[in-house]
């Protein structure tokens, strides 16, 4: 998929080098089509990584898309230079009068915290509410899925004994889903969090279902029934290296991180990573733009409600 990105957006260069497509603003002006215009709402620390990730995967399909990156307004970035945070990220408040067909909101490293203890939980619950109504489809991705979950069913998060981080399988449940078009019955997903959402909780809500679990991770995916909102509880986004840079990271700050499972040829971190995911994730960003934003989206997108 075309991706109209700003001219100098550090992903250009990395995925271009990697033979991905992609488009800057100047070319895509030169196209008379109306492009699918996607919001990523970014709570990652480090920015300009899980942007490249979700720009690679969404580069794939014969659309062209418009992305807005979108940052909370009551948190500043330790990780990300400020630069590039003022050129290329707009505050949530400049862009709540548009409507999207996609929204993409990120995981955060706040899963420790209770959700009201979030100094940005406020901003947040403002964005979640406008995507009720101005948003096509919205996908959310671990805690931003525990987070949307929270917040439009009241749905609990869990603590875990300790990090669930590695490469898990999972199953898909409904196979003949929109979302699962392409996959096989079973697929794999990085996984790295300390916390969960519990299938009971889940079961007991009307309009959810679990569509993908696993037996040593649990609940992997859910959908609304009526396919407008999907929460990930995983980071199929993720690209070869980022649970090795993880597992280093951690490690350094001295913190009792265990191996990612599943991950490490021969389960040993001196050797390379095995990537299990890439296939079933680029399968699963192009079924959501395909069947959850292009297929479902209004031609007149004001008409989005």
């Amino acid at each position: 998929m075309p991706v109209n990105l700003p001219h100098e957006l550090p992903a250009i260069k990395v995925l271009e080098e990697e033979n991905i497509f992609v488009m800057d603003e100047n070319r895509a002006a030169s196209q008379d089509i109306r492009p699918l215009r996607i919001a990523i709402l970014n709570l990652m620390p480090v920015k300009v990584t899980t942007e490249t990730d979700l720009i690679r995967l969404l580069s794939n399909t014969p659309l062209q898309l418009e992305l807005d990156l979108v940052k909370i307004m009551a948190h500043t970035p330790r990780n990300t230079p400020i630069e590039h945070m003022q050129m290329f990220y707009t505050d949530f408040n400049l862009i709540k009068h548009r409507k999207y067909d996609g929204l993409i909101v990120t995981g955060a490293p706040v899963e420790h915290l209770n959700f009201e203890d979030v100094n940005y939980w406020d901003e947040m619950k403002t964005i979640l509410e406008w995507a009720n109504t101005n948003v096509q489809s919205s996908l959310f991705i671990c805690w931003a899925s525990m987070a949307a979950l929270n917040y439009y069913y009241n749905i609990p998060k869990y603590q875990l004994d300790s990090k669930l981080f590695g490469v898990f399988h999972h199953e898909a449940k409904y196979p003949k889903l929109p979302i699962f078009r392409g996959f096989d019955d079973e697929f794999h997903m990085p996984q790295s969090r300390h916390s969960e959402v519990h299938a009971a909780d889940i079961e007991k809500v009307g309009g959810l279902e679990i569509i993908a679990d696993s037996d040593e991770a649990g609940v992997g995916i859910i959908q609304e029934t009526s396919g407008r909102k999907l929460f990930i509880t995983g980071h199929f986004e993720y690209s070869t290296y980022n649970l090795h840079e993880e597992y280093l990271r951690d490690k350094t700050k001295g913190l009792d991180i265990q191996i990612p499972r599943h991950y490490y040829k021969k389960n040993n971190p001196e050797n390379n990573p095995v990537v299990r995911w890439r296939g079933h994730a680029n399968l699963f960003f192009q079924n959501w733009l395909n069947y959850h934003v292009y297929q479902q989206t209004p031609f007149n997108i004001e008409d989005i409600t």
